[in-house]
């Protein structure tokens, strides 16, 4: 059972690739924005027991491969991201409210898809070779 993950009485491997953008898909993720924006997932995905498997930050939006347990609906997943990362930077970069007048960061929609048509070396290879610079481990920023 190499691969898999338990918890109490469960025995899982559940992978999902997510991808959300910044509302009107404006290039605001950049510089301390963006490393504040991969820091707030971070710490959100270990408060939940997510693992971050692959990530990056783009200008407009943000990927990532993720390994959840079970017990974890993948709407709630990206609403719990998405809300508090949003709340959260808006606070620490006020020059965000002339954009985004209406307090939302992200735009309303998530792509959202299980691991299991596309194989997960596919999707890691894509994800790290997205962009060419920036990279941080399996969490990159595109500069």
């Amino acid at each position: 059972m190499d691969g898999y993950k338990k918890n109490g009485h469960e025995v899982y491997d559940i992978k999902y690739h997510v991808i959300w953008a910044t509302k009107y898909r404006y290039k605001v993720l950049r510089g301390s924005i963006a490393f504040r924006t991969r820091e707030l997932i971070r710490q959100g995905c270990e408060a939940r027991g997510i693992t971050i498997l692959q990530g990056s930050v783009g200008k407009d939006h943000v990927h990532l491969l993720l390994s959840c347990p079970p017990s974890m609906a993948p709407s709630k997943i990206v609403q719990y991201l998405k809300g508090r990362s949003s709340r959260l930077i808006q606070e620490q970069f006020p020059e965000l409210k002339k954009q985004y007048w209406g307090q939302h960061l992200w735009a309303r929609g998530y792509f959202c898809a299980s691991v299991g048509n596309v194989d997960e070396e596919t999707i890691r290879n894509y994800i790290a070779n997205q962009f060419n610079e920036g990279k941080d481990e399996i969490f990159r920023i595109e500069e």
